[in-house]
């Protein structure tokens, strides 16, 4: 199903059922659960368009994997599809990795330069291959130089690679979680990737002992060198997503609201802006920082610094993605989610693509969806 609605108020939507979008007072899509309204920044289409990207991001509250881009006559394309408890992902204009609540999948983009799916659509995402962990709670994920898989397994406190027979198989752990059970202990949960290695990783807290991490929230977070196994940032709130570019090492500080870098001479966190949101979700274009923002969940995410700050500046907390400059942290262009959705999770820029799609693996679509590769008979 698609609609053009002109403007600022307007998205071109492609959902996986056939259903009807309203366009009046701003696009609206329904869900299992309930109503979700569609907003963003004036501009937001062209600033794609002429930065030659399309963007990608997971809900794993509403079991979403969302893609947009430009569409046609200036519209913003809005496309989703169901992955169960979609969260990591990550990709390029050939080929995205997602985690989900049992399994990574793959998706290959099946079309050739220049091919057009319905006229319109650059890339079709399908998914090829679906490797099974069973619940792991997958969090980030990345591409190692040699191409295969490397991902946070939070559940097990570890990063770990697809096993072809088994689970995963586990490559790395903190020095301080002594055993690999399936407790929750330090919530280990972001991966930064340097030169096709896995090079950061982030924790909530050192704890070593089932759900210890909830207890430590406010202070215990940690940056760790994978490589060297030494603490080099610590003292943060909820840290999330660290990404290493443009030599420093990023980071959300999700539990105070803020994007930052560490300070190199001495690991401190250097804030750069506040967002009105719990952040989760990181990535990096040109001058431009692309994060996602999610409503403080109740029983987990409240009780931090960020809800004071969000209380003394008398603001509302978000659910979408805000794009900043990496020079000074203005805010350039925003995607705003109401209703039934409170909540994002990772984000990737998808370079050199303009309109994509994907096939969920149970969508009516991807039944009858045949493509065959040139045969070489």
């Amino acid at each position: 199903m698609s609609k053009d609605m002109p403007g600022a108020s307007g998205v071109e939507t492609i959902a996986p059922e056939d259903r009807n979008i309203p366009t009046e007072a701003g696009p609206t899509a329904a869900t299992e659960t309930g109503t979700i309204d569609i907003s963003f920044s004036p501009g937001l289409t062209e600033f794609l368009e002429s930065s030659n990207i399309a963007l990608g991001f997971t809900s794993y509250q509403t079991g979403r994997l969302y893609l947009i881009g430009h569409g046609r006559e200036g519209k913003l394309a809005l496309h989703e599809a169901v992955y169960p408890q979609a969260m990591g992902l990550t990709g390029d204009a050939d080929r995205i990795y997602l985690g989900t609540l049992t399994q990574i999948v793959r998706m290959e983009n099946v079309l050739a330069p220049g091919q057009r799916a319905n006229q319109v659509h650059d890339k079709v995402y399908v998914p090829r291959n679906l490797q099974t962990t069973g619940n792991v709670d997958i969090h980030e994920i990345g591409i190692q130089a040699n191409g295969r898989i490397v991902f946070v397994n939070t559940r097990y406190n570890c990063l770990c690679e697809p096993s072809l027979t088994h689970s995963f198989k586990p490559v790395w752990k903190p020095d301080f979680i002594s055993q690999l059970v399936p407790e929750d202990r330090c919530h280990l949960n972001g991966l930064a990737m340097v030169d096709g290695k896995p090079k950061y990783v982030s924790a909530v807290s050192r704890s070593d002992t089932v759900d210890g991490w909830r207890d430590d929230r406010d202070e215990g977070g940690l940056i760790i060198d994978v490589e060297s196994n030494a603490i080099i940032g610590q003292g943060l709130s909820m840290p999330h997503s660290p990404r290493f570019h443009d030599g420093r090492i990023w980071l959300l500080n999700s539990g105070t609201g803020d994007l930052g870098w560490l300070d190199p001479a001495g690991g401190d966190f250097v804030p750069l802006a506040f967002f009105p949101g719990f952040l989760r979700g990181l990535a990096f274009h040109g001058r431009h920082a692309f994060v996602t923002l999610s409503k403080p969940r109740q029983g987990h995410f409240e009780g931090l610094a960020l809800d004071d700050r969000l209380r003394e500046q008398d603001r509302e907390a978000w659910c979408g993605v805000q794009i900043v400059s990496q020079a000074d942290g203005s805010l350039a262009h925003w995607l705003r989610f109401e209703g039934a959705i409170t909540e994002l999770f990772d984000i990737c820029v998808l370079p050199a693509v303009k309109n994509p799609i994907t096939l969920g693996p149970n969508s009516v679509e991807i039944r009858d969806f045949l493509t065959i590769e040139p045969a070489s008979l």
